[in-house]
């Protein structure tokens, strides 16, 4: 049973399954009227982000919200943090008021993991440096699922483009899609590719044009200035001419395509504008409002499977007994 959510391959296969089978659930409680149930009334559900968010932390607060959880905001800039207090500390601190569940952005890779050792509680990854970011696959995986009907990716190619080197949302997305069947392809510069890709289950091209015709899945990266130094690319107008989407390489593509992207976008970079809002092909604006859905499946399936383990503990003291 489940405990934390902290990678992909952590998952696996049938947890995958199972949680994408349950975000058609909040996919129609999202859409009621009064989007909210009671699945985690008395849980309290505290954001932990020390990287800057708008979509996935927001997204996670108001799955809580929806879900009926007590939420609770880190905010790093008032904290203890400030005065020197060490991060097991304020985890240790928080869990002491009885949290069920941090939901952790770090800039550091492995420190969910790390959290997870300081505390009882569940811990789901929203991004941990370069490594991973599951829930963003899973927003990826049902959109995907959504829009060409299809449970399988079997025989689908998902092509990445872009900052792959710094990209947690390529690493998590990589594991998803293969899970589900899909081949994955990544088109980037040398520079923007990781050292290791050769042990990725991969195929890596250098030029987008070369695989555009078969593509069924076109994920657009953004470039993570903030992550870079220097020399990765030699200016930004060359990397849209070469690995930006622009009018003419959109239409290169099969016509049941569809076009991601995480977000946020640096329109006119990776991607032009007009193809980003186009609604017959991208599903952008889908990926955020499916990000909520998958949010409140995952942390519904943390909160069934923690009562389950207590449950499966109480059995055991009583046999003991």
């Amino acid at each position: 049973m489940m405990k934390h959510l902290r990678s992909i391959d952590e998952l696996g296969h049938d947890g995958l399954v199972r949680l994408l089978d349950l975000t058609h659930h909040m996919v129609e409680v999202n859409r009621r009227p009064v989007p909210k149930v009671p699945a985690l009334r008395g849980r309290t559900v505290v954001s932990l982000f020390f990287e800057d968010s708008t979509r996935t932390r927001l997204s996670f607060e108001t799955a809580a919200k929806r879900l009926s959880a007590d939420t609770m905001t880190f905010s790093v800039s008032t904290s203890s943090v400030n005065k020197g207090e060490s991060l097991r500390d304020t985890v240790e601190t928080i869990s002491d008021m009885g949290i069920d569940a941090f939901v952790v952005r770090h800039k550091s890779t492995g420190i969910p993991w790390q959290i997870s050792e300081w505390t009882n509680a569940s811990v789901v990854n929203a991004g941990d440096g370069w490594h991973q970011h599951p829930t963003q696959a899973l927003v990826d995986c049902f959109t995907v699922r959504e829009a060409l009907g299809k449970e399988r990716f079997d025989g689908l190619t998902l092509t990445i483009v872009g900052d792959i080197m710094h990209s947690r949302v390529a690493r998590s997305n990589i594991a998803a899609f293969n899970m589900l069947g899909a081949r994955v392809v990544l088109v980037a510069p040398p520079t923007l590719l990781p050292p290791d890709v050769s042990h990725w289950p991969v195929e890596v091209s250098y030029r987008l044009d070369d695989v555009l015709e078969r593509t069924d899945i076109l994920y657009m990266l953004r470039l993570q200035s903030e992550r870079m130094s220097q020399g990765h690319v030699p200016n930004l107008r060359e990397y849209a001419e070469t690995y930006g989407l622009d009018s003419v390489r959109a239409a290169k593509l099969p016509p049941h395509a569809v076009l991601m992207h995480p977000g946020p976008m640096n329109r006119g970079v990776e991607i032009d504008g007009t193809i980003a809002d186009d609604i017959n092909r991208s599903v952008i604006q889908t990926q955020v409002e499916m990000g909520v859905a998958v949010r409140m499946a995952a942390m519904d399936l943390l909160a069934r499977n923690l009562k389950e383990r207590r449950a499966a503990a109480k059995n055991e003291r009583g046999a003991w007994a």
